[in-house]
């Protein structure tokens, strides 16, 4: 009874022992603070991850503003992935990110939506059509002072020549996701969002493109976040580097800067 109890003992520790030494029995987190614009493919992307590594991501989405903000304030996180280098410059300056580990990563571009069965304008559009269109509806647009997608929006109509007209109609949100759902809703007229999110949405027409000439050039840089920069999150930044995430940026139509390393 005794052996019998003894070999018992010793067959559940060598199971134990298998289980930590599991390759998913040291799992660690990730925290990435993204770009709200980033949704569909940073969620691809976390669950890809974690699936080859067994480590856990956490996302937030938010504006860009509001992650930098919530950085500087100590909000716990181990890489942020802005949608404008401002942010990311802003973290920089207060020794918030690692910049050795800072890189361009995406581009992408703004577009004009309507809710579904719009009939699109004259290609690019000009300030005349942009206001027939509109009428008397609302225009909705990520915070145009804080958030890049609106910063972008409202430097794209002041180069048309059309801002002053169009600001008391703007009906303003928290980030670009917010004003795609708005339109694809029908609560509003029109929406400046990303392409990849009109891309994102069945319920929602892109109806303009705007001319090359103030068409804002769009980056998305990435960066450890300072504290936070352990091997697990140069590893992740590594990921998001990869022929993989390549490929699922691109499926959600986003411009790879970076190309993969070999």
């Amino acid at each position: 009874m005794i052996r019998r109890i003894a070999l018992i003992s010793l067959m559940i520790l060598v199971q134990f022992l298998g289980i930590v030494s599991s390759p998913f029995s040291h799992a660690g987190e990730v925290t990435v603070f993204a770009a709200a614009s980033l949704k569909n493919a940073i969620d691809d992307l976390a669950e890809l991850y974690a699936k080859e590594t067994g480590h856990r991501v956490f996302v937030s989405l938010a504006g860009s503003s509001v992650l930098a903000r919530q950085i500087e304030y100590g909000a716990r996180a181990d890489v942020y992935f802005s949608a404008n280098p401002t942010w990311m410059d802003y973290l920089e300056k207060r020794d918030l990110i690692d910049p050795a580990t800072r890189f361009d990563l995406l581009g992408n571009r703004i577009v004009l939506i309507s809710p579904k069965g719009f009939e699109p304008l004259a290609q690019p559009v000009n300030a005349a059509d942009v206001l027939h269109l509109l009428g008397d509806g609302k225009l909705a647009m990520a915070l145009v002072d804080a958030v890049p997608a609106g910063q972008y929006g409202k430097e794209a109509f002041q180069a048309l020549g059309v801002w002053k007209q169009l600001r008391p109609s703007v009906a303003e949100v928290d980030n670009v996701r917010a004003a795609l759902a708005l339109v694809a809703l029908g609560e509003v007229s029109l929406g400046v969002v990303y392409e990849t999110d009109a891309r994102a949405s069945e319920n929602v027409d892109i109806v303009g493109l705007f001319p090359s000439e103030v068409d804002p050039v769009i980056v998305y840089p990435v960066a450890a976040v300072s504290g936070g920069n352990t091997k697990m999150t140069k590893d992740f930044l590594e990921f998001v580097s990869s022929q993989l995430a390549k490929e699922v940026f691109e499926a959600q139509g986003f411009a790879v800067l970076r190309e993969p390393k070999s």
